[in-house]
């Protein structure tokens, strides 16, 4: 099938797993780059993780992150392995991989020796601390880097005194911010590429965009006394409420802050409570924030709808939103109007809910979402392609080089 996007023409030869790199790669599918996903012997760790109902189903988690790539699977071990993931990457305009630094290295399908047979390659790492430096051979997963880059310190109400109750973020945003900055750096070398002719190496560290996507480093590290008074304009004290229509709700900015306190007052058309005793200060209404929330509540509760309530807050700039689970949100009237959510096969009879394209292009038509391959399932079409004969693929099966988990039933793609 015919590729249709922004980046359509592109090639890109995917040697990531789990999360971070296979963001990256997938947003440059769905902006209509060619995507050839390259798996080990062991494949990726994501193909059996939860939720996934039939043995055989493609997950969850590995269908969102990689509908619609092209997959084989090659055993780098092989000379004649090695020498098929080189011919792609002759062909390949853009290579991102994510493991540990130096692992490619020792396979010899590092950046240097890449770009000798192919200088117009634009080769893209991520990995936690960078390829070089003092902790470039650590580990890294998102929790790690959450912890070591002062983010997960932000979710003060998650370190309990007792740790046995204490509890992470759900969510993996140092994979996921790394697989944008990772993107955005990408598309950035294919527009310097059309200047120059030759690609570039990018390194990209996941801790070093932990520190970029922290709007609040510049407070942080400024060592001024703020006392009673918020970080300004940082969510973490943005206060909840419940309505009168039965949600929960919250106000997206503090409820005491020298700031934003007039605004509070302004929509609740209560002066007065400026020169109220308890409330004079940032400091007085910090320490009487109980009282506060009892009064902001109670004008709250006067509101029958949303759409009352939002209308009142707009006339002085406050925006609150009604707290939904992802699955209402999802069946929500925007949702499907802007196309939020797309649904895919999971190859066994069953669709499944992935994420939609976040954006929309005036002239670039973007394709569906389409189901992921099993792995190495495009093994001998990607070969094909390539110039080898069905008689040395056969043989490449037979010595354990191409590896391939399709279950019988499922027939090749043409």
């Amino acid at each position: 099938m015919s590729r249709t996007g922004p980046l359509s023409g592109l090639r890109v030869v995917d040697f990531t797993r789990v999360l971070a790199g296979p963001h990256c790669t997938k947003l440059l599918h769905d902006l209509g780059a060619e995507v050839i996903k390259i798996e080990p012997p062991a494949g990726d760790i994501t193909r059996t993780a939860f939720p996934r109902d039939k043995t055989g189903a493609l997950s969850g988690y590995y269908v969102q992150q990689n509908a619609g790539k092209r997959n084989i699977s090659v055993d780098l071990n092989y000379p004649e392995g090695r020498e098929i993931v080189w011919k792609m990457c002759d062909s390949a305009d853009i290579i991102v991989e994510n493991f540990r630094a130096g692992t490619l290295e020792y396979f010899q399908m590092d950046y240097e020796t890449i770009s000798k047979r192919n200088p117009r390659v634009i080769y893209a790492s991520i990995s936690g601390y960078g390829q070089k430096g003092p902790l470039s051979g650590r580990s890294a997963y998102a929790v790690t880097v959450h912890a070591e880059t002062g983010f997960l310190d932000g979710f003060v109400d998650h370190l309990k005194p007792d740790l046995k109750q204490a509890r992470h973020d759900i969510y993996s945003h140092a994979d996921i911010y790394t697989g944008l900055e990772a993107t955005i750096a990408i598309l950035a070398a294919v527009h310097g590429r059309e200047k120059t002719g030759e690609g570039q190496y990018i390194d990209v560290s996941m801790a070093a965009t932990m520190l970029s996507v922290n709007e609040l480093v510049h407070a942080l590290l400024s060592d001024v006394d703020m006392g009673a008074e918020p970080l300004a304009l940082g969510p973490g004290d943005s206060p909840f409420f419940t309505s009168a229509y039965g949600d929960k709700v919250t106000i997206a900015t503090s409820l005491y802050s020298e700031l934003t306190f007039p605004n509070f007052l302004a929509a609740m058309r209560r002066p007065d409570l400026a020169s109220d005793p308890r409330f004079m200060t940032t400091e007085l209404r910090k320490q009487n924030i109980d009282a506060l929330h009892d009064i902001v509540q109670e004008w709250i509760n006067t509101f029958p709808t949303p759409g009352l309530l939002d209308a009142q807050l707009d006339e002085v700039k406050l925006a609150f939103g009604d707290i939904h689970t992802t699955k209402n949100f999802a069946n929500s009237e925007w949702a499907k109007w802007w196309g939020a959510i797309e649904e895919v096969s999971d190859r066994q009879g069953r669709s499944l809910k992935i994420p939609g394209k976040p954006w929309r292009f005036s002239k670039d038509r973007l394709m569906p979402a389409e189901a992921p391959s099993y792995r190495g399932e495009d093994n001998a079409e990607v070969l094909r392609d390539l110039g080898y004969s069905d008689s040395q693929i056969h043989g490449f099966a037979e010595a354990g080089v191409l590896l391939s988990n399709v279950p019988p039933h499922v027939e090749q793609h043409d």
